[in-house]
């Protein structure tokens, strides 16, 4: 989904397949949200960019709490694609004024794309969510996101997990929980994306497994796909919450705490 302000953009198509929309941009408003559902919103935002240059506007802030291809930072095999290197560069192609993101997977996406502007986690996490929750511990799935988000809630305790993942076919072969266990304690785990929710699933059953009580989780981007996998046909969350930076559909384990 595209928006120009708070209007959704209407695009069709001519019988070729190619993209048809009409705007006038004087008379909306000069930020763009791009809600990512799939590549072919690249082409539609490059015209609605071009048409909005032709008018005369230049100074355009993009909106994109969801950055695709974030997790593609990095390549270790001659024949992986640089996937996000390319998107940022198309990003940055349309000489946008700033670039607003929310949780971006890696500080590769910061170093990419120019003008580049975070949402602040921290207050959104300490606002919309823990009122929700109140946890007594925080668990993070790896390393790095024990290190992106710990420093933010240095008051409540930690644990974070060792993941065993084949990084060819992202499966994960198993988890360890790294910290001391509080028996019954309520957990929010925290992260920024899920696709089916695997590593929140292996997650969630050590450390049931470990004797904690109730288990909710947070994730900036939620991808639809979670619906088809075992965290939520398990029942070992109590609750999902996230952002519709992403999440298109509806279930009654998961929450949308903030809407773009």
């Amino acid at each position: 989904m595209i928006k120009i302000g708070n209007e959704e953009i209407k695009f069709g198509h001519f019988p070729d397949g190619t993209t048809l929309f009409k705007l006038n941009p004087a008379e909306k408003a000069h930020t763009i949200t791009w809600l990512y559902e799939n590549d072919e919103e690249m082409a539609k935002l490059y015209f609605l960019v071009k048409h909005m240059n032709s008018k005369g506007i230049k100074e355009i802030v993009l909106y994109l709490p969801y950055i695709p291809n974030a997790r593609m930072d990095r390549v270790k095999e001659y024949d992986e694609v640089f996937t996000l290197k390319h998107f940022a560069e198309f990003i940055n192609s349309l000489g946008f004024s700033s670039v607003v993101v929310l949780d971006p997977h890696s500080n590769v996406s910061e170093a990419l794309i120019d003008n580049i502007s975070m949402i602040n986690l921290k207050e959104f996490v300490k606002n919309a969510v823990l009122p929700k929750v109140r946890p007594d511990i925080l668990f993070f799935p790896d390393e790095g996101a024990m290190k992106r988000y710990s420093k933010m809630f240095p008051n409540i305790p930690f644990l974070y997990g060792m993941k065993d993942r084949d990084w060819r076919t992202g499966e994960i072969r198993g988890l360890n929980v790294i910290g001391e266990i509080e028996k019954g304690a309520s957990v929010l785990i925290i992260d920024d994306i899920c696709s089916k929710g695997g590593t929140f699933y292996h997650s969630a059953k050590k450390l049931l497994e470990l004797g904690v009580g109730d288990i909710s989780l947070y994730v900036s981007h939620c991808e639809n796909s979670i619906l088809n996998g075992d965290l939520i046909k398990s029942g070992f969350v109590k609750k999902v919450f996230t952002t519709n930076s992403i999440f298109t559909k509806e279930h009654e384990l998961i929450e949308i705490v903030y809407k773009f």
